[in-house]
């Protein structure tokens, strides 16, 4: 009977420990997400290129080389990798955290107890076999194992397991994000290395043609029909147009270090072939629907990761408020001689305890850390709504980009066609008389300027799909 009421006065102090921690626990305020629009534009084509394999995707055969390479080598995504390994190896921990540790134990002591107390009257007074009274100093010889066991019962383990496991996928994505951008990235830097080894051709094109035309100046001198301010203002053309040379040999030369940078290799040529910048059109690449991207972006599947991991932080801390039950024992040997520790069952000891405890002093601090956790939710739900709202805002900024940039490449290549034709007509002019060295000078300057334009344009269209690419979660598969 005593028994009994004993148990129920327990019974009853735990009811009122778990109703007083659930009184302290607000729940977290709810947060909605945006639903993404249906479409970029009017059309609601679900055909996206983001699913083809970077491979198909881009034509160049060095190119595809180079991002082989980089997804070999590339230091960052070898660190991202390590990244993943951690993550896996903190699931494997909050995994064994669920089940009992045992561990294996072999003491060896001595003891000496004072005469004058309680332990040291008995000794002295008893015999440790028969015949033989217990010795002043005593050995202790021990052989055993000893177990612990928190039993789970509000799954404060298991969700902390699941946050774990959960954030062990999110840098997986995390790994598939930082491929999207090297891939990305590798072919922008090699599209800027092709627009430059054009720009350096034409440029040195143009070299040679200011060259001849001063050279004609010069004969025109000579023939009084020029005077030496038209030579000097020539040469200065020239001049000018060769420093222009040497500064895109030295942006040809970065544009190689950072492609070998990202290759993780130290400096060499790069492989390539700068015909395929003129020669080939940028492929057309298909957006699809919004919705799409929750699927395609490694980085919001990593976000979204996050928040789930988030909520099960949440109610690790939310545990922490309610009693938690351990089980501790002990089994083994022990003897005041080695020889004595296997005769049983003189020798076996054993022990078992179970603890029942809840914090009661301490409960502000535990709730600040509860209040923390449900404030790195809210950040991590906002993070979610923030990177899906970037990821539509790039792939529309980028859909926008190509259009626009078409529509330029159209109207800068009529310019230089113009121009083109204008330098052999002032050419032909001035040979005649008909035009003075100031407007062949002019137009040298305007076609020379009009060309590199053309070049950039057609670079930031290489750019723009390689970017909508990436924007659209292209790149990782």
């Amino acid at each position: 009977m005593n028994l009994f009421r004993k148990n129920k006065r327990i019974g009853v102090l735990l009811i009122c420990i778990v109703y007083a921690s659930c009184k302290t626990i607000a729940p977290m305020q709810q947060t909605e997400v945006k639903s993404l629009p249906s479409s970029y534009t009017t059309s609601k084509d679900s055909i996206n290129s983001a699913e083809i394999n970077w491979k198909d995707f881009f034509a160049d055969k060095y190119l595809v080389a180079l991002i082989d390479t980089a997804l070999k080598n590339n230091v960052e995504l070898l660190i991202t990798l390590q990244e993943i390994e951690i993550a896996k190896s903190d699931v494997k921990f909050r995994k064994g955290l669920l089940f009992p540790t045992v561990s294996a134990g072999v003491g060896a002591g001595l003891e000496k107890v004072g005469l004058y107390t309680s332990q040291g009257a008995g000794d002295a007074s008893a015999d440790i076999i028969p015949g033989k009274k217990v010795p002043e100093n005593l050995s202790d010889f021990y052989l055993g194992l000893q177990t612990s066991w928190e039993v789970d019962v509000w799954a404060k383990m298991r969700n902390a397991k699941k946050a774990a496991f959960s954030r062990y996928l999110g840098s997986i994505e995390g790994k598939n994000f930082v491929l999207t951008n090297l891939v990305a990235e590798v072919a922008n830097t090699y599209y800027e290395l092709l627009s430059l080894d054009n720009e350096l051709e034409y440029i040195q094109q143009m070299i040679q043609l200011k060259k001849n035309a001063l050279e004609i100046v010069r004969i025109q001198k000579e023939a009084s029909l020029a005077t030496e301010l038209a030579v000097k203002q020539f040469e200065a053309e020239v001049f000018n147009t060769q420093s222009m040379e040497y500064d895109i040999q030295q942006q040809i030369l970065e544009s190689e270090n950072k492609l070998n940078f990202l290759l993780g290799r130290y400096p060499q040529p790069i492989t390539r072939d700068a015909t395929a910048f003129k020669d080939q059109l940028p492929m057309q690449v298909k957006a699809g629907i919004p919705s799409q991207l929750l699927k395609n972006r490694p980085d919001i599947k990593q976000a979204e990761l996050e928040l789930y991991a988030t909520k099960c932080d949440v109610e690790v801390a939310r545990a922490e408020f309610y009693p938690s039950i351990s089980i501790t024992g002990a089994l083994g040997f022990q003897g005041f001689k080695p020889s004595y520790l296997f005769i049983t069952p003189e020798s076996m000891i054993y022990s078992i305890l179970g603890d029942l405890t809840a914090p009661l002093i301490n409960r502000s601090a535990i709730k600040a850390e509860f209040n923390k956790a449900k404030a790195y939710q809210l950040e991590a739900m906002y993070d979610y709504q923030k990177t899906i709202l970037n990821g539509y805002v790039e792939v529309s900024n980028e859909m926008s980009n190509i259009s626009n940039l078409q529509k330029l490449y159209d109207q800068k290549m009529k310019a230089v066609d113009a121009l083109t034709n204008s330098i052999d007509i002032s050419n032909d002019l001035f040979k005649s008389g008909k035009a003075d060295y100031l407007e062949v000078l002019m137009v040298q300057r305007e076609a020379l300027d009009s060309k590199l334009e053309l070049i950039e344009t057609k670079k930031r269209q290489y750019n723009s799909i390689t970017n909508l690419y990436k924007a659209l979660g292209g790149g990782w598969n």
